[in-house]
Order: structure tokens, then C-alpha cells, then sequence
């Protein structure tokens, strides 16, 4: 009998140690590890404000912030599992992570905003359209936006990639050799694009209007957004909010950003002002144009493998 109630009280005294481990590990704060860009607007005013550790206290939660030069070396951290959650990358970037075998869940879109990249060249270069760009050298960021509006915009001119020699820049590096004249002509994005505008003399010869809509997605990692679902969900609910807030307060929102970018306040309104911050859940129906531009790096052999862009995990920030 004695051992009866030795053996019963054993295995109630484990219970309550498991259930109390449990219960420990689930108070113990979580960091997520949240990756963005200099272009990534929202989440850079969601970082200078403090906004997101405020909403994410309650959920235990703190965040650690990981900059990039671009969309593509961030998704390939996503990717290898350094990141948990990625903020806005330009639409061609998801199409080469999922070429790299990315598990990857579309936390949220950007509604289009076709003028907020272009091709340019320098004020006095003897090129006036985007068919003079054969045979010159052109600077742009690989897998970028920037990379599938050059695709596009050569396409339209009757010319391929083929014909013009790429050279892969990052933003900054972009800019030097633009300035310098180690290229002929530059494919870049807000606010750098608006940067160029404003303290060189540059001419456009094309954006996206008719050619690349350019959509921007938020994304997630397939396994973090399984284990945290609520952590996604108040990263849409702010998203959302500072997107309808930079619109309707556009000096507010470049005096907030210009210490943060280095750049002054009315560059960063032009920049903005090309931009939707309209940001929506992502629905499948959405993703057409993914598809579009996957085909169009597969047919260019710049992508490794033919993808289907639209077999992906989309997160519904209502369920």
C-alpha cells in the first residue's frame, strides 16, 4: 500500500515538475530575429519609434534587428534559418529563394508601386532610350526589382539580357560607379533612386509603369511562422498602421527617417511619395505576377531551376 502511494505521489511530483518546466519555458522571453533593408520604410519606423518591442512585450518577446544591402543576401538568411521573420524585399527576391529550396510563409504585400524604381543615366550620356542600351554596361542589385525591371524594360525594347554587359552593386556601390562613369546607366529603388535625383544630375530612362508593377512582400520563415503565429499577427497590425500613417503624414514621416537614412527630409518625401505603404494580406490570386517573373530569369538562365511561384504558405492575419 505504502508503495502504492510512494509510486502515485512519483509520478504526481513529475507532472507538476513537467508541467512547471513547461510552463517556465513559455515565460521565458523569446528574441525573433527580424531582418530589414535601408528601403524597408515601415520597419524602420517601427524600429526608430520603438513600437513593435512595446506591442511584442505582452507575448514575452523581444526583437534583435539585422540589416542588409539588399533583399536577396536577407532572404538567403531567412533561408539558412539565421532570420525569423524578413521585412519588405522587392517581388523578385522570394522567386530565388524558393529556386534555393526557401521555406517560405508571405506574412504580407505591398499594394504596387511601379514609379518608385527606374533605369537612369547621367544628365550628359548620349543615351536617350532603353533600346541604347545595347552593348553598355549596367549597374544593378542581383535578384532585385531592379534586376527584373531591366529584364523587362530591355524585353519591351526588343532586346535581351544578353545584350547589355550586367554589373551586380550593391545600392552604394551602384552609386559610385555611377558617379564615376564605371557604368553607363543604373537600375535602382527608392530612396536611393529619389537620392540620385536630388544630388546628381540624372535623367530616367525608364521606371516600371507598364513593365514591373513592383510589389514588396514581408515574409516569414515556414517553421517561425507555424510556432508564432501571434508574433505575425501584431507585425501585420502594425505594418498596416505605420503604412496609412506615412501617407497621411508625410513631413513627420521623413523628419522621423532622415537621421535613420542620412538623408534629408524632402529626398525622403519624394521617395516616399512613390511608394503605396499599402500593405494587404497576400492572397493567392496576388501572386501572378511572381510567376511572370520567374519565368522571365528561368528564360534568361539567371534563375537554376523552373519554380512554380505560387506553391507557397500565405499567412491570414484574421485566423
Amino acid at each position: 500500500m505504502n508503495h502504492t502511494i510512494s509510486r502515485r505521489t512519483a509520478i504526481a511530483t513529475l507532472g507538476a515538475l513537467g508541467a512547471t518546466a513547461v510552463f517556465a519555458q513559455q515565460q521565458r522571453p523569446a528574441t525573433v530575429r527580424l531582418g530589414y533593408q535601408k528601403s524597408s520604410t515601415l520597419i524602420a519606423l517601427l524600429k526608430v519609434q520603438g513600437t513593435l518591442e512595446k506591442q511584442l512585450a505582452p507575448l514575452n518577446v523581444t526583437l534583435s534587428w539585422h540589416e542588409f544591402t539588399s533583399g536577396l543576401p536577407l532572404l538567403e538568411a531567412l533561408n539558412l534559418d539565421n532570420l525569423d521573420i524578413s521585412a519588405d524585399v522587392a517581388d523578385t527576391v522570394p522567386v530565388f529563394a524558393q529556386a534555393a529550396g526557401a521555406e517560405l510563409t508571405f506574412l504580407a504585400q505591398e499594394a504596387p508601386s511601379p514609379a518608385a524604381q527606374a533605369i537612369v543615366v547621367r544628365d550628359e550620356s548620349p543615351l536617350k532610350t532603353v533600346a541604347d542600351l545595347k552593348g553598355k554596361k549596367v549597374g544593378f542589385a542581383k535578384a532585385a526589382g531592379a534586376h527584373y525591371l531591366l529584364i523587362a524594360a530591355l524585353e519591351k525594347a526588343g532586346l535581351s539580357f544578353k545584350d547589355i554587359e550586367p554589373a551586380y552593386l550593391t545600392p552604394a556601390d551602384g552609386r559610385a560607379a555611377f558617379e564615376k562613369g564605371a557604368i553607363d546607366a543604373w537600375v535602382v529603388w527608392d530612396p536611393f533612386l529619389a537620392a540620385a535625383q536630388r544630388q546628381s544630375k540624372v535623367r530616367i530612362l525608364a521606371d516600371g509603369a507598364g513593365i514591373a508593377s513592383y510589389q514588396r512582400y514581408y515574409l516569414a520563415s515556414t517553421k517561425f511562422a507555424k510556432a508564432r503565429p501571434d508574433v505575425l499577427r501584431v507585425v501585420y497590425a502594425e505594418l498596416e498602421k505605420t503604412g496609412k500613417w506615412v501617407k497621411q503624414n508625410p513631413k513627420e514621416a521623413a523628419a522621423l527617417l532622415s537621421p535613420v537614412w542620412g538623408l534629408d527630409a524632402p529626398t525622403i518625401e519624394q521617395a516616399n511619395s512613390r511608394r503605396s505603404y499599402a500593405v494587404r494580406p497576400v492572397a493567392a490570386g496576388g501572386l501572378a505576377e511572381q510567376q511572370r517573373i520567374a519565368d522571365a530569369f528561368f528564360a534568361e538562365k539567371l534563375l537554376p531551376r523552373k519554380i512554380n511561384a505560387l506553391n507557397v504558405a500565405l499567412f491570414n492575419p484574421g485566423a
